[in-house]
Formats: structure tokens, C-alpha cells, sequence
């Protein structure tokens, strides 16, 4: 083991050589499968600094959206010690015990006719579970920048909870349960979130959101995305013109996975749907389907664009399993038996080859010499650790 892990809340980009960014897919239970990745990478970074190394200590900027803002949470949220709320290997814990009461099971006739007229979950548990888990604190107190997308439906246009922005306006500085909440509270599934914050002045802000995959299922690029002073702390101008050029980025992009290959829709069959169909069809809704895969796909495909016509493949790595079938594929399928299949794909997941996604038909096929995704967070575990210590060595001789 390296020189021990020591935390001293001081990691600023502007004495580092890159920017280090974190995003996760939305994907209700799914987000199982970016937990299972985040605890193998979490554990190289304690073998190369120490048992006391969490994922925070290490990107510039962590991005969630949905599932994923609130994993983003519960890796940035501090504790009475300045420290992370959770470690990553606690993500999928956390998920096995609490998700069959955020999604409880019910096969009845009136609880499917309930869906038609209301959500399909009330949404209290998850409610109740997140105020007392993230109690008080607010989006400037997270350990690193955090980025998680909401959609405002009385504005009909996204709203982005961001550290950069709460800097700046203090009416985003919002509880970080209500951020959660709010870009958790995915249509049809649970209620839309109504809440209020107060600027400066004390004017009040209204706030009438819902999942954030409405409008960014795939985050990555929010996180890519310079805001007014981008990484406050360090020399402006030469911190602006980093934030700007792309092969300075360092990206890990994690899925939540899709059912692609399945080809569950076509269509002769939706040419007869009207509005339930769309909305409902066997267990999936369909609506919901395309446009959070299409947002996702989209960002992978302009991130993929980016670091290939700079020649930074290697900085930029997609996780992503497009192989989902039935239950698997599901966003709320609570249940014991498919949450442990879930979590067994996200370990066969590290065992599979590097992929990036076909610009032509939009599945992943593996990239040549680029070995499993295994080996490539191993190779991005020692890139960040290395970046770490670079900063804390000019850090020191400044």
C-alpha cells in the first residue's frame, strides 16, 4: 500500500493537471448496478491511499440523475466529521433493504386501475427515508461539486441544481432531500415535488419539479458544462481556460442499463396504441422508455463524439449494459430475487470488455485492447490517485 490516505478537504482542481467527473444514469432500482461499479472502484482507491479513501476525494464534480442523484448524495453529504455520509460499498445495501418499501409489490386488479389515475407509488417512504437521511444539509455543504437535474412542470423547462450555481444564487441552494426528492419523482411512478427556498434578499422561490431524466437521463455533460467561476479557489484565468478544452477531462460515466437488445416494442404494435398504451404496456412504460434511453443515448453519443475527435478516448469511459431483459429491465421491480440478479449483472459487468457505442446503430460493441471494464477503472483508480497527490504536492510547495 502507498503513503497513507490523509483528508484534509483541500483538492483543488486549478494545482491539478485535469478535471475529474463522476456521472451516473437515472434508473429507479437499476441503480444497483452503478453501486456495484462505484464499490470496486472505491476499493482500488483504498488499496492505492488508505481504508479512510472515498470516491468524493477524488472527482472535481460527481453528477446524478434521479437513482443517480441520490447515490451522488450519499457519497458527497457530509457527516459530523467532515467525511462522506456512505461509502460506495454501502450503495447496494442500502438498495436491498430500502427499495421493496419505495416500490412495494401488488399485483391487483385495483392497484393497476389506481395507476390510471394517479401515480403508482405515493412515494411517502422514499420521502420520510431521505429527509432523515440527509436531515439539514444543503447543496453548498456536499464534500465535491454535485450537478443533479430536475424539470420544472409549471416552467416547462429544466431546472439544475449545481454547486457552481448555489455559489452564486443561494435560492438553489437548496436541502439536499429536496433535491432528491425532486429529481427522484419520476411521472407515473411517483408525484411530482412542490418546495420553496429563499434568496439573499429573502425573496421566495417556488419550485414544481419531477425526475430529472425528463430532462437529462444521462448527465454527463451538465457536469462537463463551465458555470461562471468553474472551479472557484485557484488562478481564474488559467482555471477557465482548462475548464474549456475537453482533453483536460477525466470522465467515468456510469448506466443503469437498457433493454435494447430485447426489442420490446415495435412499430405494428404502437401503431394502435393510444394514450394508456404509451404509457403502459405490460409492466414498462413505453413513453417513459424512449425518451429517457433517447436523452441518454444522445449524451453518449456527443461525449463519445468529443473525446474521439480530440484523440482522448482513454479519458472518457461509458459503463453501460444494453443487454436487459424482463424484470431486470424494470425500474421498480422490488423484489429480492430480481434486485440480486440485478446486482449479479453489475458484477458480470466489470467482467465484460470496454465498449463504446456504435454511432450507426447505437449498441455497445467491445473496444479492441481496451480490456474489461474491470481493468479500465483500475487504470482510472491509479490516474486519480496520481492526480491527487500531484495537487497535494504543489498544494504543499506553493
Amino acid at each position: 500500500m502507498e503513503e497513507s490516505f490523509v483528508s484534509d478537504g483541500t483538492n483543488p482542481p486549478s494545482y491539478g493537471e485535469r478535471i475529474t467527473v463522476l456521472s451516473m444514469d437515472g434508473g429507479g432500482i437499476r441503480g444497483i448496478l452503478p453501486g456495484t461499479i462505484l464499490s470496486f472502484l472505491e476499493s482500488k482507491l483504498q488499496e492505492l491511499d488508505g481504508a479512510d479513501a472515498r470516491i468524493a476525494d477524488y472527482f472535481d464534480v460527481i453528477a446524478g440523475t434521479s437513482t443517480g442523484g441520490l447515490i451522488a448524495s450519499m457519497l458527497t453529504a457530509p457527516d459530523e466529521n467532515q467525511r462522506p455520509l456512505f461509502m460506495a460499498r454501502d450503495i447496494v445495501p442500502f438498495y436491498l433493504q430500502h427499495c421493496p418499501r419505495i416500490f412495494p409489490q401488488s399485483h391487483s386488479t385495483v392497484t393497476r386501475l389506481q395507476t390510471l389515475t394517479g401515480p403508482k407509488y405515493n412515494g411517502k417512504y422514499l420521502r420520510s427515508l431521505i429527509r432523515r437521511m440527509l436531515g439539514a444539509r444543503r447543496l453548498h455543504e456536499t464534500l465535491t461539486r454535485v450537478v443533479i437535474p430536475t424539470f420544472d412542470i409549471k416552467l416547462l423547462q429544466p431546472t439544475i441544481f449545481s454547486s457552481f450555481v448555489a455559489e452564486m444564487d443561494s435560492s438553489k441552494d437548496a436541502l439536499l432531500s429536496d433535491i432528491c426528492i425532486s429529481t427522484s419523482s419520476a411521472p407515473t411512478y411517483l408525484p411530482a415535488y412542490n418546495f420553496r427556498t429563499h434568496d439573499s434578499d429573502g425573496n421566495e422561490r417556488e419550485f414544481h419539479l419531477v425526475d430529472g431524466g425528463v430532462a437529462a437521463n444521462n448527465p454527463a455533460l451538465l457536469a462537463m458544462k463551465p458555470t461562471g467561476a468553474v472551479f472557484p479557489g485557484g488562478p481564474e484565468e488559467h482555471l477557465a481556460s482548462k475548464a474549456l478544452q475537453h482533453e483536460n477531462y477525466v470522465v467515468i460515466s456510469l448506466g443503469t442499463g437498457t433493454s435494447k437488445i430485447e426489442k420490446k416494442y415495435n412499430a405494428k404494435r404502437a401503431a394502435r396504441w393510444g394514450i394508456l398504451g404509451w404509457l403502459y404496456k405490460e409492466g414498462h412504460s413505453p413513453l417513459v422508455d424512449a425518451f429517457t434511453f433517447a436523452s441518454g443515448d444522445m449524451v453518449d453519443l456527443h461525449m463519445s463524439l468529443i473525446f474521439r475527435s480530440i484523440r482522448c478516448e482513454h479519458n472518457y469511459l461509458r459503463i453501460q449494459d444494453d443487454t436487459l431483459s424482463g424484470d431486470t429491465s424494470s425500474t421498480d421491480k422490488a423484489t429480492r430475487k430480481n434486485m440480486e440478479a440485478l446486482v449479479k449483472i453489475g458484477k458480470e459487468l466489470l467482467q465484460k470488455p470496454v465498449s463504446r457505442m456504435n454511432l450507426d446503430n447505437g449498441i455497445f460493441e467491445p473496444v479492441e485492447n481496451a480490456g474489461t471494464n474491470e481493468e479500465a477503472l483500475t487504470r482510472f483508480a491509479k490516474l486519480l490517485s496520481d492526480e491527487r497527490r500531484l495537487r497535494r504536492q504543489r498544494i504543499k510547495n506553493s
